[in-house]
């Protein structure tokens, strides 16, 4: 408590004690606007991993659904006085159908009949003869255990009478040379394996349950080997990706042993979409992967090199030379367009964690956007490039101009300045998708992925690799090596496992056991142990 009559009765001294106490203040006040900057950011962060670890996958919000806006409103909000004749929003609403009833089952299945006739052979009132009215029928859904069937390639030696010449057809080509494993097989094993993520060990329980016992290692060795025949594969589909005229792009992390350590390290799994579904193109779409054992931005350079379009991505600083022009007065190769769900992401996550009204309503602002992209999807580009000219880009000057004004009243250095510095920093690049209708707000195709009849378009290309040369299939099986499980001299476990230098590391013994049979990723860019997290994954 401040004692007055301790005070010093100068006046000089009074100014300096003042001066001295603002000062002290201004300093105590900085450290206070620090620590409450650092609280909201911590208890941001602290939100977002509760939602990550307990919560919802979903960004849906709650209580409304996302874009809620009627067409009409919107109509009346962003373009009043429009021309009649310029394009107009039709909404889509679904046509009234009848009950809901059970979904009836592929007309591929094969039907057995089972005729159940009464027991009765005459009318049980009067005695008179049965005749056949109508029927009712009810379908019941059976499963087969897998089961196999073995070709017999019978190649008869036929003489000639008279000059004792042999004649013999040649033996067809396999898949795997002096392999038993025929195509359809192959196929299954990469799909249970790298489609439904089934591993290898659970697929031997699957044959031996059937009848047919394989070891681990032979499915690594067919694996490793269907790899290589699927290398044009990779290489074609990467060409088809990568000449649209716009893709999507994106990476996910992903976890790889590293080897001699017992531990994994993070890889990247780097994803570039063609798809031209939302305007209606007949081109099929596709996904490329291509793995890499870093986040650095060389390695989308190099994939991208080849490259000229409009390039749809995130922020991430590793595409940013991709979009600088290679000569001074020249126009970039590539294109930069921005999405707007990374924009969307962030001011969910300041909603779910503060449940503040700002960013309520720069969600709501967002939203709208989307809502002109859920009815124009499917139209023509041309019809899509007109409904965004003429409705997304007021809201999108709306938008804007409110982030301006709401920025100025924020601390920067927080989470809410961080979400508007995002957007301005890339505001360019997230209104170039109004100007053509070929492009999306967002990169969603690569959230969604795509579904493919993985086993029917594997088995397709390994019966085509059959005429392979015999180089190529040579030097694939010289590759491959018997796995050991653990090392002889000591017994101990085997752990660890090195794609490219084909080595083990035991545990006990605390070195490297040569060799391990290569097993690759066979999604679309063939990688060694992508997705391989332990040993007993494989």
């Amino acid at each position: 408590m401040l004692d007055i009559n301790a005070l010093p009765t100068d006046v000089t001294q009074l100014q300096r004690l003042l001066v001295e106490y603002h000062s002290l203040v201004a300093t105590q006040g900085v450290d206070l606007r620090t620590q409450r900057r650092q609280i909201e950011h911590l208890k941001f962060q602290l939100a977002k991993l509760r939602r990550f670890r307990f919560g919802q996958s979903s960004e849906r919000l709650e209580g409304i659904e996302q874009m809620v806006l009627s067409l009409e409103a919107l109509a009346a909000s962003v373009a009043p006085g429009c021309d009649p004749a310029s394009p107009t929003l039709e909404a889509v609403v679904p046509e009234k159908g009848q009950p809901t009833r059970r979904k009836q089952l592929p007309e591929h299945f094969e039907r057995i009949d089972n005729v159940i006739n009464p027991r009765e052979c005459a009318c049980p009132e009067c005695g008179g003869p049965l005749g056949v009215l109508s029927s009712d029928t009810a379908e019941v859904l059976e499963a087969k255990t897998i089961t196999f069937t073995v070709t017999r390639h019978i190649r008869p030696k036929k003489r000639c009478s008279a000059c004792s010449t042999i004649v013999q057809a040649p033996a067809p080509a396999r898949p795997i040379e002096k392999s038993f494993a025929g195509a359809s097989l192959l196929a299954l094993i990469l799909s249970w394996k790298y489609a439904f993520h089934l591993p290898l060990y659970r697929q031997c329980q699957i044959f031996a349950h059937a009848g047919l016992t394989l070891s681990r290692t032979t499915l690594m060795q067919w694996v490793g080997a269907s790899s290589e025949l699927l290398g044009p594969l990779a290489a074609a589909l990467g060409r088809h990706v990568l000449a649209a005229p716009n893709i999507n792009a994106d990476d996910t992390p992903i976890k790889v042993l590293a080897p001699g350590t017992g531990k994994t390290k993070k890889g990247r799994l780097w994803t570039y979409v063609r798809d031209g579904r939302g305007w209606g193109s007949t081109d099929p779409p596709a996904v490329w992967y291509r793995y890499s054992s870093s986040w650095h931005g060389k390695y989308p350079q190099q994939h991208l090199a080849g490259f000229e379009g409009k390039l749809q991505v995130d922020a991430y600083a590793g595409f940013e030379p991709l979009f600088v022009p290679s000569k001074p007065g020249m126009a970039a190769r590539i294109l930069e367009i921005a999405c707007w769900a990374h924009v969307r992401r962030k001011w969910f996550d300041l909603y779910e964690a503060h449940a503040s009204p700002l960013a309520r309503e720069a969600l709501d602002r967002i939203g709208q956007l989307y809502k002109i992209e859920t009815t124009i999807r499917g139209q023509s580009a041309a019809k899509r490039r007109a409904a965004r000219q003429q409705y997304a880009v007021p809201l999108l000057a709306a938008l804007h101009a409110w982030m301006i004004e709401q920025s100025a009243k924020v601390d920067q250095g927080s989470t809410w300045a961080t979400a508007f510095n995002y957007a301005f920093n890339n505001w360019d690049a997230l209104q170039r998708y109004a100007d053509d209708g070929h492009l999306e707000i967002d990169t969603d195709a690569f959230d969604k992925g795509f579904s493919v009849s993985s086993g029917v378009l594997l088995e397709g290309v390994l019966r085509q690799q059959r005429a392979s040369p015999a180089s190529q299939r040579r030097s694939a099986r010289n590759r491959l090596a018997p796995f050991r499980a653990t090392h002889a001299p000591c017994r101990g476990r085997l752990s660890g496992y090195s794609p490219g230098q084909g080595r083990a590391c035991c545990r006990r013994a605390g070195k490297h056991v040569p060799p391990l049979a290569p097993t690759a990723v066979v999604s679309i860019e063939l990688t060694p142990a992508a997705t391989m997290r332990n040993p007993r994954s494989w």
